[in-house]
C-alpha cells in the first residue's frame, strides 16, 4: 500500500499493528488486548482523517496509483462481456481512449472512457489519460453506433485533460471536442457519466454531457486543475491547496452547485481500500440512473438533456 502525506498517521498504526501481532506469533505473550487497543485506535484515525479531508486531499486521493482506472472498472461491471472496439476511421487508435461493447447487470452498454496506466511503460503507452483528436472521434464513433442499435452510452471520465501538444492542435483538438458535446446533447438514447478519478477540463467535457452525471465520492471535476490554476494566479505550484478551495472541485461542492446529480460514496479511506465494494457500489448507481431513464421516449430524452444543460450557470442575486 502506497500512503499520501496526510495518510502517515495510519501508516504508523498499521506498522505498529502487524509489529504487535509478529510478536504475538513468535512467542508466547498474549498480545491481544494490545492489538484491540491499536485497532480501535487505527479506526478512529482513519475516520477523523477521511472525514475530513480538504479540497486537495480528494484531488490527491482522486490520483492515487493505486485507485481502480477505467479498465478496472470495466472488467468489474463487465466481466467477460466486454468487447473493445478500436479506431475513429480517420487517422489511428488512441490508447488513452478505450471503448467497446459489454453488459452490465444483463443490459448491453456502449462503454467510453479514458485510460491511465500503471507504471512508467503503460502510463506512456496511455499517454497518461490524455486523448489526442482520434481519441475524441473514436468515442464519438462509437457512440453513433450505440444510438444507431438502441443501446445506452456509459462514459468513465479519468483524465489530467485532452493532449495539449502541437501536433493535437493541428489535427483540430478543440473542434474534436466541440464536436463531441453538440453531438452527445442531441444524442437519442440514455447517456450516464461517472467520474471515477480527475476530471479536468474540455477533456472531460468530450465524454461528459450525460442524462445522469455521477461523481465518486473521493474525484473532482473543474475547467482546471489546481496547479495549474496556482500557476496563472500566483506564478507557482506552491498555492495549488488554496486554488482547490477555491476552484469548488470537489463532488460535494458540484452537486451543492447542480452540476452532476449525485454523489457514489466510496469505502472509508478511499476507492482504492475496498475495490470489491467499489465496482458494486459503481454498478448500482449506473442501474439505477439507467433505470430511470430507460422509459423515456427519445424526444422526452432530448428535451430534458438540453433543458438540464442550458440552466447550468444560472444564478439569482
Amino acid at each position: 500500500m502506497e500512503y499520501l502525506d496526510f495518510e502517515l498517521p495510519i501508516k504508523e498504526l498499521e506498522d505498529q499493528l502487524d509489529k504487535c501481532q509478529i510478536i504475538g506469533q513468535e512467542s508466547n505473550v498474549d498480545v491481544s488486548n494490545t492489538c484491540k487497543q491499536i485497532e480501535k485506535k487505527l479506526e478512529e484515525t482513519k475516520r477523523d482523517i477521511y472525514k475530513n479531508l480538504t479540497a486537495w486531499q480528494r484531488v490527491q486521493l482522486s490520483r492515487h496509483p493505486s485507485r481502480p482506472y477505467t479498465m478496472d472498472h470495466v472488467r468489474a461491471l463487465c466481466g467477460e462481456t466486454f468487447l473493445e472496439l478500436f479506431g475513429d476511421r480517420n487517422f489511428k487508435d488512441d490508447k488513452a481512449m478505450i471503448g467497446g461493447l459489454g453488459k452490465i447487470g444483463g443490459q448491453s452498454f456502449m462503454i467510453v472512457g479514458q485510460q491511465k496506466g500503471y507504471n512508467t511503460k503503460t502510463r506512456q503507452f496511455r499517454n497518461f489519460g490524455m486523448a489526442n483528436p482520434e481519441g475524441y472521434r473514436k468515442a464519438l464513433r462509437l457512440m453513433k453506433m450505440a444510438e444507431k442499435f438502441g443501446i445506452p452510452v456509459l462514459t468513465l471520465i479519468d483524465t489530467p485533460g485532452a493532449y495539449p501538444g502541437l501536433e493535437a492542435e493541428e489535427r483540430g483538438q478543440g473542434e474534436a471536442i466541440a464536436r463531441n458535446i453538440f453531438e452527445m446533447i442531441c444524442l437519442k438514447v440514455p447517456i450516464v457519466t461517472v467520474i471515477v478519478g480527475e476530471g479536468a477540463s474540455g477533456g472531460a467535457l468530450g465524454i461528459g454531457v450525460g442524462d445522469r452525471v455521477l461523481m465518486m465520492e473521493n474525484t473532482w471535476y473543474s475547467v482546471i486543475s489546481p496547479e495549474s490554476c496556482s500557476s496563472i494566479l500566483w506564478k507557482s505550484w506552491e498555492y495549488k491547496e488554496q486554488a482547490a478551495e477555491a476552484l469548488k472541485l470537489t463532488s460535494a461542492d458540484m452537486k451543492k452547485q447542480k452540476l452532476v446529480d449525485d454523489i457514489i460514496p466510496e469505502p472509508l479511506g478511499g476507492a482504492h481500500y475496498d475495490r470489491e465494494t467499489t465496482f458494486k457500489t459503481v454498478e448500482q448507481y449506473v442501474l439505477k440512473a439507467y433505470n430511470e431513464l430507460k422509459d423515456l421516449s427519445t424526444s422526452e430524452l432530448v428535451a430534458q438533456r438540453m433543458d438540464k444543460y442550458s440552466k447550468m450557470g444560472e444564478f439569482k442575486e
